[in-house]
């Protein structure tokens, strides 16, 4: 019954990790694509383009330079407080469980 329970949690884990690596990665991905396509339009292009350009920098702040290394620092970090958070929450289910199974 162990190894059931360190399978499910292993398996949830793992996508409460994976999804909380993506999402930040899309959402940053899908800001500058919006801001970039922001900039395509004449009365617009000046405010689109700086808005995209000062999220790069803002970026590239956590990335050491590189404003992909910064997309990659943030999800790691959102990665890591996925996994915490799941963690958590798998400890206080079962908790709960085996309080009311007496």
């Amino acid at each position: 019954m162990s190894f059931g329970i360190t399978i499910s949690y292993l398996r949830s884990l793992l996508l409460a990790v994976l999804l909380s690596f993506l999402t930040p990665i899309a959402l940053i991905g899908s800001a500058i694509i919006i801001l970039l396509c922001i900039g395509s339009v004449p009365g617009l292009m000046l405010f689109g383009q700086a808005c995209a350009t000062q999220l790069l920098y803002f970026l590239a702040t956590f990335g050491n330079g590189s404003a992909w290394e910064g997309v990659i620092v943030i999800g790691c970090a959102c990665a890591v407080v996925g996994g915490l958070f799941d963690t958590y929450i798998f400890t206080v289910t079962t908790s709960t469980d085996k309080f009311d199974a007496k």
